[in-house]
This record gives structure tokens, C-alpha cells and sequence, in this order.
């Protein structure tokens, strides 16, 4: 377990500070970590009101370098592990103390191990067996285990989780169901390749030095004090209850399974949100967060669908808000690769439809960023661009 101390005023009752510096903790890690703004945002989102996240997506897209840099931004006693099936209690509950054992007491040593740590990362989560899952179970909703024969309280602030895919056991149901948030971690689009090259470099660098360049911005200490604060406010305005409301109804409507248990900690989240932005009331951007409420990985596109909508007006009534989950694009990069893709489909003859599938799926990826941009007439007059290439790679009957 980590356990770096730096030089942070643990403690502090200044809200507004304590706030700031979580936003230039998220900052920083946002500069180290290209696309992932809206995972970083939702990770200070859930450790204010100290509810569970697990990412879902496959290797190498730095879920784990993400939890362990969060960690270290804000100062927290840290433990990762990787499951397996073979997992044993010890290798995260910590060794039966043999001294105690001996003299007829069981119990653990948790030195270092996860019942001490305030941040948890426990890669591929689904595959814990039944011998660490009710522990899990019971860390998770109570924040309780059971040391020997005394059930004892963790100082966990949120643990963060990773798999390559959804469970399916329904065994593994109840611990899917402790993760408030359900955040989908995918490859960059083709258009960030050269940003992911340069930011990438610099990452190895620093673990080939042993040296991740990141000092604790905010202490652990002054997340908790958050948290408390966080209590005093949950009273919504009647606007916003009504939205929420139709919203929920309509997920279930259409087979989204959001239990009453979660709709309440929805609303420690939403407040949680509201706080980072410095705001003391929520308001319907914080409604971003039922993008993330998901059972399957084909319910996101139909929450997208049902909350994209909402949000919309709101940013249309509020043009001067920054949307959330947006990851700052370079017009010039687009151009960069919309030419790299031009170049490459007037010097192929016939087309593979591996080769096809791939540049359609760039030159998508190009359109969608381009339509962000909608304020911007250089990237509306590049839609349009995008749009006659892909009339001509469809008109051209090259495809093998």
C-alpha cells in the first residue's frame, strides 16, 4: 500500500480551498491522462460522496495508472490488487496474525492491506471468489470488517474497480449493484493518436525513474471534511426533483433496472457534483450522471438517448457552461488526420473491408468532433468535407 505523505494542510475548513484544490488535482491528472476527462471528473465525484465506481473496458486503457495517480493527488493511504479466481482472504485482508493465533485469538494483519487504505483499485473485480466476496459485500455498503470476532470500521473513501466486461453470474450481482457508477473506458479516438503518443512517452519515462512527477494536492483528510459538509446539502429545488423524476421513470420504462436504493444515492451524487463546480445547489448538469448508471453496456447508448436531450436545453439556456466530458480538441489535429485519410484512399486501389471498416470509423470519429465544435464555422465547413469523402468512398466501388 501507498502511504506517500506530502505537504498538504491536512484538515482545513475552508470549503472554497479545499474545493479549488480538488479542481486543480483534477486538472493535473486530466493533463496526464489524454480523453479521460469525464472518468476523472466522475472519480471526485464519487469519492465526495463516498459511493463506488468500477470502469469497464479493455487492458491498456490506464484505468489502473488513473486510480493509483488519483491516489496520490489526494494523499490517500492506497491498495491495488488483481484478482483471480484463486485469490485468497490474505493477499488483500492481510495474514492471520500466527503470535495471536497461538494464544487463541484470531485475527488479521491488516498493515498495508486493504482494511487501512482510504483508495482502493481492485482489477478485474468480477473474478473475486466466494471466500473474499462477503467481505467485499460488506466493506462496500457498511465499510465494516470483520477482524477476528470484532467487526471493525475501514476508513475507506471510495473504492474503484476495473473488468474487461460485465458479470453475468448472477453470484456476482450484489457486488455489481454496490458501484453507484458504472463508467465505460474505451481506446481514443484516432484523432488523439498523436497527443496519446506524446503524453504516453512522458508516463514511461517517469516509471522507468521510478518518479510519476505527481505531489498531493489536497489531503485525504479534507476529503472527509467534504464528505460531512456534503450531508447538509442534499435539498433539491422542485424544478429539478420534477426532471429527475421523469427521467428515472422513463429509464425504467424502458428496462433499465434502477432500484429505489440507488435512485436516493443518486442524489449524494448530483450534490457531490454541484460542489466540485463550487455551487452550494445542483442544477441539470449535474444530470450528466445518469449517463453512468447502466446494468449492461447496451443500455449506454438508450441513457445517452434518454439524458443527452436534458442536458442539451440546459447548455443551450446556459451557453457560457462548460459541458462536462468533453475533451478539449485541436481543429488542426483533425485536419491532420482528415488529410492523412485522404491521402490514403485516393492511393488504394481496392479496399479491404478491414481497411474500409477503419476508415470510416476515423472519419466518423473526425465528424462527431467536428460537430462539438458547432460555434466554431472552420470545423462547420470541415463537415462538410468529411461528408462529400464519405459520399465518394461509398460512390467509388473500389471495395474489394
Amino acid at each position: 500500500m501507498d502511504d506517500t505523505k506530502g505537504p498538504v494542510a491536512h484538515g482545513a475548513t475552508d470549503d472554497a480551498a479545499i474545493v479549488a484544490r480538488l479542481g486543480t488535482a483534477a486538472a493535473r491528472l486530466s493533463e496526464r491522462f489524454l480523453g479521460k476527462e469525464e472518468v476523472i471528473r466522475l472519480m471526485f465525484v464519487s469519492v465526495l460522496a463516498g459511493e463506488h465506481m468500477v470502469m469497464i473496458g479493455p487492458p491498456g486503457t490506464a484505468k489502473s495508472a488513473l486510480v493509483r495517480s488519483f491516489a496520490r493527488v489526494v494523499d490517500a493511504r492506497y491498495f491495488d490488487y488483481l484478482l483471480t479466481r484463486f485469490t485468497e482472504p490474505n493477499e488483500i485482508f492481510g495474514p492471520v496474525d500466527i503470535k495471536a493465533f497461538r494464544e487463541g485469538v484470531y485475527r488479521r494483519r491488516t498493515e498495508g492491506m486493504l482494511p487501512e487504505a482510504e483508495i482502493v483499485f481492485l482489477d478485474e473485480i468480477f473474478k473475486a471468489n466466494s471466500a473474499i466476496l462477503n467481505s467485499l459485500l460488506s466493506l462496500l455498503n457498511a465499510r465494516m470488517f470483520m477482524h477476528g470476532t470484532h467487526r471493525i470500521k475501514v476508513p475507506l473513501l471510495s473504492l474503484f474497480a476495473a473488468s474487461n466486461e460485465v458479470p453475468s453470474d448472477e453470484a456476482l450481482a450484489a457486488l455489481f449493484d454496490r458501484f453507484s457508477l458504472r463508467v465505460q473506458v474505451d481506446y481514443l479516438d484516432s484523432y488523439h493518436f498523436r497527443g496519446l503518443l506524446q503524453k504516453g512517452s512522458r508516463l514511461e519515462a517517469e516509471a522507468m525513474d521510478d518518479d510519476d512527477g505527481l505531489s498531493p494536492v489536497v489531503a485525504a483528510a479534507d476529503v472527509r471534511h467534504l464528505q460531512r459538509k456534503l450531508a447538509g446539502r442534499l435539498d433539491f429545488d422542485e424544478d429539478f426533483l420534477t426532471t429527475f423524476k421523469s427521467l428515472v421513470f422513463q429509464m425504467r420504462s424502458e428496462g433499465v433496472g434502477l432500484s429505489d436504493r440507488r435512485v436516493v444515492k443518486l442524489l449524494k451524487l448530483f450534490a457531490a457534483s454541484a460542489m466540485l463546480d463550487g455551487r452550494d445547489r445542483v442544477d441539470t448538469s449535474d444530470l450528466f450522471v445518469l449517463r453512468h448508471v447502466w446494468n449492461t453496456p447496451e443500455q449506454r447508448e438508450l441513457l445517452a438517448e434518454i439524458v443527452g436531450p436534458v442536458l442539451d436545453r440546459w447548455y443551450d439556456e446556459h451557453p457560457d457552461s462548460t459541458r462536462v466530458g468533453v475533451t478539449p480538441t485541436n481543429l488542426d489535429d483533425l485536419l491532420e488526420e482528415l488529410a492523412a485519410l485522404r491521402k490514403a484512399l485516393a492511393a488504394a486501389d481496392v479496399l479491404s473491408d478491414m481497411q474500409l471498416f477503419s476508415y470510416l470509423r476515423n472519419l466518423g470519429d473526425i465528424k462527431a468532433a467536428l460537430e462539438r465544435m458547432q460555434d466554431n464555422p472552420a470545423a462547420a465547413r470541415m463537415v462538410g468535407e468529411v461528408d462529400k469523402l464519405l459520399e465518394s468512398v461509398f460512390a467509388s466501388g473500389r471495395f474489394a
